[in-house]
């Protein structure tokens, strides 16, 4: 299970409420490969350090590059560290391996973001993977997607505690999400809540910009 080809697919796949950037789609799918790596004991957590595992075999290029670009002698990246390196150009490395995948199709020969841009999933496995897992409130995948904005925000994520109440949960109170039953569910929540920290922190230096660039614009406008 690829949880960052599974939020390509979905970004590429659901409604959006707003538009979705690029930088931010990188942050979350570097929190998904870390979160994939931990299912598989590549990795582990002390506190927000990575610590590497052992070298699986795995057949996804890219999150068998992820492992292999692992610090490996102390002192370990901590999580954060890791979302902004390994972020880095990430959503468009996961466009073109879709795509030579046969995953994804490409119309116009220019890449968009959004259901209504030019690059479309195709029919296959891994689509209907994806949409199961969003159908069913995966809370890993819902989590990565809700926060760069994909689906409907608060109704999908009440849906999601909604069912975690029905089913003995934790009744829609503001914990985070928890993912699976046993004790791997920590270390998740830990990356899902430095995403979420380095998404905000990606907002606010954009606001910043966009002040400092009006700002420079009025001085040369005589407007101040």
């Amino acid at each position: 299970m690829s949880t960052a080809r599974d939020l390509v697919i979905t970004a590429l796949d659901v409604p959006s409420r707003r538009s979705l950037q690029q930088g931010e789609l990188s942050l979350a799918l570097a929190g998904a490969e870390l979160i994939d790596l931990l299912a598989v004991q590549a990795v582990g957590l002390d506190g927000e350090d990575i610590v590497p595992g052992y070298r699986p075999a795995m057949d996804d290029r890219l999150l068998d590059e992820a492992a292999a670009s692992l610090v490996r002698q102390a002192p370990y990246e901590t999580v954060e560290e890791w979302l902004w390196r390994r972020g880095r150009g990430l959503y468009s490395a996961y466009l073109a391996e879709l795509e030579a995948d046969g995953q994804i199709a490409r119309q116009r020969g220019r890449w968009m973001l959004g259901r209504a841009g030019q690059v479309v999933p195709v029919d296959s496995p891994e689509r209907l993977r994806a949409a199961d897992r969003w159908a069913s409130g995966e809370p890993t995948l819902i989590t990565l997607a809700t926060a760069v904005g994909i689906g409907g925000g608060e109704s999908k994520e009440n849906e999601t505690s909604e069912r975690n109440g029905e089913n003995g949960g934790n009744g829609g109170n503001e914990e985070s999400p928890r993912v699976g039953g046993d004790a791997g569910d920590d270390p998740v929540v830990t990356v899902l809540a430095v995403v979420s920290d380095a998404l905000r922190e990606l907002e606010a230096v954009r606001q910043r910009r966009a002040i400092e660039d009006a700002a420079f614009d009025n001085v040369w406008r005589g407007g101040i």
